[in-house]
C-alpha cells in the first residue's frame, strides 16, 4: 500500500509534468548535495526546475500524465529538468551540468517524443524559437518580394514604353 508521502510526491510530479513540455533526464551519480543544489539554483534562474526523482514514482506519474516516452529513460539515479522551451531548456541544462563531468545527460522527451543524449546536444545547438520563426518568415517572404519586384519591373517597362511613344507622337506632331 503506497504511503501518503509517496502519493503526494506522485501528485507533485504529475503537476510538474503538466506545467512543462520538455523533460531532460540526467544521471547524477557521484554528485554532492551541495552540487545538486548549485545546479538547481543555476537552472532556476532560467525558469527550469531540476528534481532528483525516484524512478518508480516518476514512472507512475508519467504514465498517469500520458508521457510514456519518459519511462525508458529512467534508469539508475535520475534527475529531471522540467522546462517549457525546448531549446532554452536543453542549453540551460547542458551549461549547468558542464562543470560536473560526472553528470551524464541520458535523454529527453520533447513534444511527446524521446531523444537520446546526442539529440539533446543537437537540440541545444539550435537557435531559439523566435530566431527560427524569423528565418522561416524571411524564407517565405523572399519569393513574394521577388515576384513583386518582377511585376513592378514589367509595369516600369510598360510606363517607359508609353512615355517613349508619347514623345515620338509629340515630335512627329501627330
Amino acid at each position: 500500500m503506497p504511503t501518503e508521502a509517496k502519493r503526494a510526491t506522485v501528485a507533485a510530479l504529475r503537476e510538474e509534468l503538466a506545467r512543462s513540455s520538455t523533460y531532460i533526464v540526467s544521471e547524477y551519480r557521484g554528485l554532492k548535495v551541495s552540487e545538486i543544489a548549485e545546479i538547481r539554483r543555476t537552472l532556476r534562474k532560467q525558469d527550469v526546475t531540476y528534481r532528483v526523482v525516484k524512478n518508480r514514482l516518476m514512472r507512475i506519474a508519467a504514465t498517469e500524465s500520458k508521457v510514456d516516452a519518459l519511462s525508458p529513460l529512467l534508469t539508475g539515479p535520475s534527475a529531471i529538468a522540467f522546462g517549457t522551451d525546448e531549446v532554452l531548456t536543453a542549453k540551460a541544462v547542458l551549461d549547468a551540468v558542464r562543470p560536473y563531468k560526472i553528470v551524464k545527460v541520458t535523454g529527453a522527451v520533447v513534444g511527446g517524443r524521446a531523444l537520446d543524449a546526442d539529440g539533446v546536444q543537437k537540440l541545444a545547438s539550435l537557435p531559439p524559437r523566435d530566431v527560427l520563426l524569423a528565418q522561416l518568415a524571411g524564407a517565405f517572404s523572399a519569393p513574394a518580394t521577388q515576384v513583386a519586384g518582377l511585376l513592378a519591373a514589367n509595369l516600369r517597362s510598360l510606363a517607359s514604353l508609353l512615355a517613349q511613344v508619347q514623345e515620338r507622337k509629340a515630335q512627329t506632331g501627330a
